[in-house]
């Protein structure tokens, strides 16, 4: 999603433009996010569980190696959160 505005002077010389530039669903940030979620699925995390770490900043790959180790997904995630 975009907004913003443009501005031209009257001999149409001069252009400024100032735009603010929202992520689109399927933004990078989004990306990251679904990858994430792939993930921790993977790893055998339940989708309630993945969901909240995948949008959070807990390290993945340690989020991985704790249920790797034998660690319960909801223990893993009261240590990562």
């Amino acid at each position: 999603m975009a907004g913003g505005f443009v501005y031209e002077t009257a001999n149409d010389r001069t252009v400024s433009e100032t735009t603010e530039i929202l992520e689109p669903n399927g933004g990078e940030s989004s990306k990251v996010e679904s990858w994430r979620l792939h993930v921790l699925m993977e790893a055998g995390y339940p989708l309630p569980l993945a969901e909240r770490l995948a949008g959070s900043e807990a390290d993945l790959h340690r989020a991985v190696e704790l249920v790797g180790q034998g660690c319960a997904p909801e223990t893993a995630v009261e240590i990562l959160l």
